[in-house]
């Protein structure tokens, strides 16, 4: 595939099929993890690192193991496997490398092992029949979404802290309101043509 193809898959991955607004999944940690830049940057980076990661290793399991052998109906439970083992590996991995993230990041860390958006990518790629490099872009891209995703709704619920907003929509209520904006936002690079 050539450039300009990779770089329309990365673009539509991030902003127009966004893995949030438009595909409406991994919503759990989005509303969980996005009340504080800090830990939003951390969830953002490790989700990062897991879906490119398991993009990548789902795709060679089905390609090389599910495929040839005929075991594609094995593919949703070879891919949760896969993505829980990835996710202990950067749990330990960040423990050693920086304690206060995996502080920080606290319970929200496994929550990457039940993100539907992780398994979802993987899904989405072998469904595209994107090949080896296709895969990973998409899943770098869908990543970046999500973080992208994660870090606005992070940045406006911490001014929304410090606004006069009526008691009934304090908290949550105001959090999924400017989620829904948010998607109405993203919609609108649904027109783009690349």
């Amino acid at each position: 595939m050539s450039i300009g193809g990779l770089f329309s898959i990365i673009i539509g991955s991030i902003f127009i099929n966004n893995i949030i607004f438009a595909k409406f999944l991994g919503c759990c940690p989005f509303m969980g993890v996005s009340k504080k830049i800090d830990s939003s940057l951390g969830m953002g980076m490790a989700v990062t690192f897991v879906i490119t990661i398991a993009s990548a290793v789902t795709w060679i399991v089905y390609k090389f193991v599910l495929e040839p052998f005929g075991l594609e109906y094995l593919q949703t439970i070879s891919f949760i496997l896969i993505i829980a083992s990835l996710v202990q590996f950067v749990e330990m991995a960040i423990q050693k490398t920086s304690p206060s993230l995996y502080k920080a990041l606290g319970v929200f860390l496994p929550l990457i092992t039940t993100n539907c958006a992780v398994l979802g990518v993987a899904i989405i790629n072998i469904q595209s029949k994107y090949n080896f490099i296709e895969t990973i872009v998409n899943g770098f891209g869908v990543a970046v979404g999500f973080s992208l995703a994660l870090l606005l709704l992070a940045g406006i619920r911490e001014k929304l802290e410090f606004a006069d907003i009526p008691k009934n929509f304090k908290g949550v209520p105001i959090a999924f309101v400017t989620a829904g904006l948010l998607a109405m936002a993203f919609m609108g690079f649904s027109g783009m043509q690349i």
